[in-house]
């Protein structure tokens, strides 16, 4: 049952020894506080890795094309690389069941009005692929897909951006939009998580674009993403054949960096989880380690008080009291201050990390945060580690005799 003089003689006594309590608690205080902005800024670090490839998947790989910095079987340096529709075919053919999805994709500034309203717009021209290769999410509406490529409709999916900036008063499913002189009809609107400019992009079929805006097959750039059951080295690998195999192609010397560049995100994934991998064990163990120190520092503060009130357990033992009590106060004492300072740490943690985030950006930090599970975890470690700090000096004190405990001190 709740012993209401027992928790007042506990209360009184943390008022009495004021200072004593505020250096157990501040152990345990400053324990879990450094403990959650620890976490909590390397948690900050891992969201900022993984927004560089947000709105990429992660197994993409990109062929873009320039201009030949070396001469190579007798075609001289300066010479243009073109890839065309034939060049993703190729891919495809070539390296099979290596690639899971392909795109091409052609590059146009556009001026988009629909009534009243204008913006100025990236319009990129693509495969039905590509809404993977990009994490593209249709909002409402469809995506392109095989039938506007094969039949060259003059179709578009928006980002909602676009929609915002145009279609003040209305929807734009089903609406046209003027692209340069040119009506589209809108089937899509979609989000994406790389920011405002990946929404502000507006999409149409690849070979659409090619009729209008060129009258040819030409292409700026092939996506694609690799199998994602490869590995990241047997990706890495895929890729040096890949960029090889179309020098080869294009009659380019292997040793020339500007003429076809191969960019494979395996390579800076691979990097980044290297990284966070090291990062993540060094935390754990600073983190322990934190938590180390605080239980030590509780420890030895615990034992200094038990130390410091033998001569109250003589007495206390001199009057009757038994030794289970004397413990149990001891025990409860160090339990609830333990409680109160540990759950202090967090609130203080989780609320400077919600404090300084905004101005931890510009460090690469991004919306820090820590899991409330781990912290209380670690919290609940602490508690633990001061009752069993309180006890076992309090069960050793308590088996002193009342006459050498009130000699002795």
């Amino acid at each position: 049952m709740f012993d209401i003089d027992l928790w007042r003689e506990i209360f009184q006594s943390i008022n009495m020894n004021k200072t004593r309590t505020l250096l157990s608690g501040f152990t345990v205080t400053f324990a879990i506080l450094l403990f959650a902005l620890l976490f909590g800024i390397t948690n900050g670090l891992l969201n900022t890795f993984d927004s560089a490839f947000a709105d990429d998947a992660k197994n993409s790989i990109f062929i873009r094309s320039g201009k030949t910095s070396k001469a190579s079987n007798g075609l001289q340096a300066g010479r243009q690389i073109q890839f065309e529709n034939a060049d993703q075919e190729w891919v495809e053919e070539e390296f099979g069941d290596k690639v899971q999805y392909i795109s091409s994709r052609i590059y146009l500034n556009v001026t988009a009005t629909f009534r009243n309203e204008k913006s100025t717009n990236t319009v990129r021209a693509v495969n039905p692929d590509h809404q993977y290769l990009e994490n593209t999410m249709v909002n409402y509406g469809r995506y392109i897909n095989e039938s506007d490529v094969k039949n060259k409709t003059k179709v578009v999916v928006i980002g909602r951006l676009v929609e915002e900036d145009l279609f003040l008063k209305t929807t734009a499913i089903g609406k046209y939009i003027n692209l340069n002189g040119i009506q589209y009809k809108v089937v899509g609107v979609f989000s994406d998580d790389g920011g405002d400019n990946e929404e502000r992009m507006i999409y149409m079929p690849v070979s659409t674009a090619q009729q209008i805006y060129g009258n040819n097959d030409h292409i700026d750039q092939i996506n694609l993403t690799y199998n994602p059951e490869m590995d990241y080295d047997e990706a890495i690998s895929f890729s040096s054949i890949l960029s090889k195999k179309m020098k080869e192609r294009f009659m380019v010397s292997q040793n020339d960096q500007r003429a076809i560049r191969v960019r494979n995100l395996a390579n800076e994934s691979k990097a980044v989880n290297q990284m966070t991998f090291i990062l993540s064990i060094l935390v754990l163990i600073i983190g322990f380690g934190t938590l180390i120190a605080g239980i030590v520092g509780i420890s030895n503060i615990m034992i200094f008080i038990v130390k410091e009130r033998t001569k109250e357990i003589g007495i206390r033992k001199a009057l009757g009291a038994a030794p289970k009590s004397i413990v149990l106060i001891i025990l409860l004492e160090s339990i609830l201050i333990t409680i109160i300072a540990g759950f202090l740490g967090l609130f203080l943690g989780m609320g400077i990390l919600e404090l300084i985030a905004p101005s931890l950006e510009k460090y690469f930090i991004k919306d820090p945060y820590v899991s409330l599970n781990l912290v209380i975890a670690a919290t609940f470690t602490l508690i633990f580690a001061g009752g069993l700090a309180g006890y076992l000096p309090a069960k050793k004190a308590s088996r002193i005799k009342p006459i050498v405990a009130l000699r002795k001190y």
